[in-house]
């Protein structure tokens, strides 16, 4: 199926992850794997355990019958057993898919495809996170306005802004190495989850599949127990909020009105197809696009945790869409949020001069904050909130207007302890060191 969003910006790592070539070989080494796992359980010799695994190959895969004969049974393995028992005698064929069921070899391969997809994951978030914590260290002092409600509040840094992203993408990736080692778990439990047909050879056959895939062992069947699956698309889907929380911030702050940050320039890079001054910040915006496509993969995700009894009846085929959407829309969000921050264009002096847009109101706390402690928070508070009405009311400055509401001895003695906008900065410099250090160490400061 052609996607637009896709095409223009999928990460073709993760992409290949969950291909048709891709998935239908992660089937085919489950099942090989299921026969070595047979062999030294005893239940296949050494002869047969090699020819039945050289019979799971591509090769013996007629794609198109597979997939048409599939939707006649409504899954895939019980075609490709069929192909792969067509290339063995009538005795090694009868050992194929010995004592699994179809969900064991899904699961198992789903279990390996996961692994690796956040694996690569926490790639993509690991180069972002590298470039958000250069721009936490560059910009470190650079002061521009901070906002609440979409207006001014107090100042801040540029830096400081951003190392709250950088704490966001480290408990991120904290959170992806956490679902990579749950999920990559073998799934072999027979046809009800009780493992009654291969019994007490069960335990040897799971432990050899495990060794041969990279994973690790449960005693206990998740056919209908999803948690592992829903927790890495919910995972997913959190760092690809992140993503769109930074590529709003990039959109917002790159507005014409503000112009305080811009994506790398380039020829056409944003351009419209009308408007010649248009430079649009087309990364940032895919990074919405993409992190949103990923939460609402993941919330679907959360629908086939309801499947009940043993087995699932229609939840299970959810995962076949959502786990894979989720987990390639956010592969793309964290590239087009790494394509937005690298490169990104910081305007120090318009974020001067937008501190002063507001007849220098921004500081109007500050300014509390000082007289408080001559007369108190409660009357320094109506002070200046009667100032800032009177200096938007008279078109003046926050200061002059404050200046006039004193005599001359008070705001000689008061002046002195009222702060410039690169002094009223708080922690901004610490949350900035913090941030970095958390980051690169790997853990959470406090």
């Amino acid at each position: 199926m052609f996607g637009l969003l896709e095409q223009l910006g999928q990460d073709e790592q993760m992409c290949r992850l969950f291909d048709e070539q891709h998935t239908i070989q992660g089937w085919l080494d489950v099942e090989a794997a299921l026969t070595r796992g047979l062999a030294v359980a005893g239940v296949v010799d050494t002869a047969q355990c090699r020819r039945i695994v050289a019979a799971c190959t591509l090769d013996a895969v007629d794609v198109p019958r597979l997939w048409a004969e599939s939707a006649v049974v409504g899954y895939p393995i019980l075609p490709l057993i069929k192909m792969i028992c067509a290339a063995l005698t009538d005795d090694d064929a009868g050992f194929v898919h010995f004592g699994a069921t179809t969900q064991d070899i899904m699961d198992t391969a789903l279990a390996v495809q996961l692994r690796d997809a956040t694996g690569r994951l926490i790639e993509l978030t690991q180069t972002l996170g590298d470039e958000v914590a250069r721009l936490v260290e560059y910009h470190a002092h650079v002061v521009m306005p901070g906002r609440t409600h979409a207006q001014q509040a107090v100042p801040t840094t540029f830096g400081a802004k951003c190392a709250t992203f950088l704490d966001q993408l480290t408990r991120d990736r904290e959170r992806l190495f956490v679902a990579r080692t749950r999920i990559a778990f073998v799934s072999l439990f027979g046809a009800g989850g009780t493992s009654a047909a291969l019994n007490s050879r069960a335990s040897i056959v799971r432990s050899e599949m495990a060794a041969a895939l990279g994973l690790a062992v449960t005693s206990q069947p998740w056919h209908v127990a999803r948690d592992r699956v829903a927790e890495v698309a919910q995972v997913a889907a959190l760092v690809a909020a992140t993503c769109v929380r930074l590529g709003r911030e990039v959109v917002d702050l790159s507005r014409t009105e503000l112009g305080e940050v811009a994506e790398q320039d380039g020829q056409y890079r944003g351009a419209s197809s009308t408007m010649p001054q248009k430079a649009n910040p087309i990364s940032a915006e895919m990074a919405v696009g993409f992190g949103v496509m990923a939460q609402a993969a993941g919330t679907a995700v959360l629908r086939a945790m309801e499947a009940g009894h043993e087995r699932a009846a229609g939840e299970w085929q959810i995962e076949w869409q959502a786990v894979p959407l989720a987990c390639q829309s956010a592969a793309g969000a964290l590239r087009a949020a790494l394509d937005s921050a690298t490169g990104l264009r910081v305007f120090p002096e318009r974020m001067q001069a937008n501190l002063a847009l507001d007849g220098g109101r921004i500081m109007a706390e500050a300014y509390m904050i000082a007289l408080a402690a001559r007369v108190g928070r409660d009357k320094a508070h109506e002070t200046m909130y009667r100032a800032v009405r009177d200096s938007r009311r008279h078109g003046q400055s926050l200061l002059s207007t404050l200046e006039s509401s004193f005599d001359a001895d008070e705001w000689r003695a008061l002046r002195p302890h009222l702060p410039t906008p690169d002094e009223y900065l708080g922690d901004t410099a610490r949350i900035c060191a913090d941030a970095v250090a958390a980051w690169r160490h790997g853990g959470v400061i406090g």
